[in-house]
């Protein structure tokens, strides 16, 4: 019971764009129940939003480990790739 409400705390955070607060919900939620993997892909998505990319391909990862076709972490996973190569290149160019 618990978890749910902290789940739908975080989600609520993530549609007010307060990405930092939804991610301290979800990592309350992974204390909770490990085996969620929404609390993952959702983590992941506010992990995109603030540029922590290592951090959003590491949770899709681990989504992918349990749950191999994902689609979700599949797509975030992709644009994590995505942010990693943009700033790699933008590191190169100063």
């Amino acid at each position: 019971e618990k978890f749910k409400t902290l789940k739908t705390e975080g989600n609520g955070f993530v549609k007010e764009g307060k990405y930092e607060e939804a991610v301290n919900k979800y990592n309350e939620c992974m204390k909770l129940n490990t085996k969620e993997c929404v609390i993952y892909t959702n983590r992941a998505l506010c992990y995109l939003k603030l540029c922590k990319y290592e951090e959003a391909k590491q949770d899709c990862d681990h989504v992918l480990q349990i749950e191999d076709s994902n689609i979700k972490a599949f797509y975030r996973r992709a644009l994590a790739y995505k942010g990693l190569q943009v700033r790699k290149k933008n590191m190169a160019g100063i």
